[in-house]
């Protein structure tokens, strides 16, 4: 017996259950019938909204990094820190691989996965064929979503700073209210995004 022709046919990436292609209208919703996982939900626009939202966390992303985060103050003493401060804090010594995970975790990351998501969708968006490269480039944008980390840091600054504010003064600085936007960002654009319909999109302007 012949094997199944693999072409048109779409996996679950949860269940892994195989299911035929077929073409699905702006604002449908294809799901697994086996666990539900959504396999596609593509959005009228959402090409651009994805790729102007990119742009807006990448200008939040050097905000971020460039402002003050918080600053500390009790008895007449104070200490602001940035982000950059806050990567450096463990810079020396055995704690060094730390410092580096943390630039590369909730800034390096972050930004180079939006960088990737602009390079792909940015040209489509505006109507052009995909640049050299564009599914290599969306390819490891989805493969640095799992490591870019900037809501986690958020989180792990909120509980910080319960712990903190019974002991000093703290104020929070442009740049975590900058954090905080592209974490929202973020979670928005990832919401909005159908990765099967980038995927058809990039095949067929690549094969047009």
């Amino acid at each position: 017996m012949a094997a199944p022709d693999p072409t048109g046919l779409i996996a679950c990436p949860t269940c892994d259950a195989l299911y035929r292609e077929r073409r699905i209208g702006a604002d449908e919703v294809a799901r697994c019938r086996r666990c539900g996982t959504v396999l596609a939900a593509p959005q009228s626009g959402a090409m651009t909204r994805i790729t102007m939202l990119a742009g807006a966390a990448l200008v939040l992303m050097v905000a971020a990094v460039s402002f003050p985060f918080l600053e500390l103050s009790e008895m007449g003493l104070q200490q602001r820190s940035s982000v950059v401060d806050a990567i450096l804090a463990f810079s020396d010594g055995r704690t060094a691989p730390l410092s580096l995970a943390l630039a590369l975790l909730i800034v390096l990351l972050p930004a180079a996965r939006l960088l990737a998501l602009l390079y792909t969708l940015g040209p489509m968006a505006l109507g052009w064929q995909p640049w050299r490269h564009a599914a290599l480039a969306f390819r490891w944008a989805e493969k640095m979503r799992p490591w870019a980390m900037a809501e986690v840091f958020i989180v792990g600054v909120a509980v910080a700073l319960v712990k903190v504010a019974g002991l000093a003064t703290v104020t929070l600085g442009p740049a975590f209210w900058a954090f905080c936007l592209l974490v929202l960002i973020t979670v928005r654009k990832d919401s909005i995004m159908c990765r099967l319909t980038v995927w058809k999109t990039l095949s067929e302007r690549h094969a047009s």
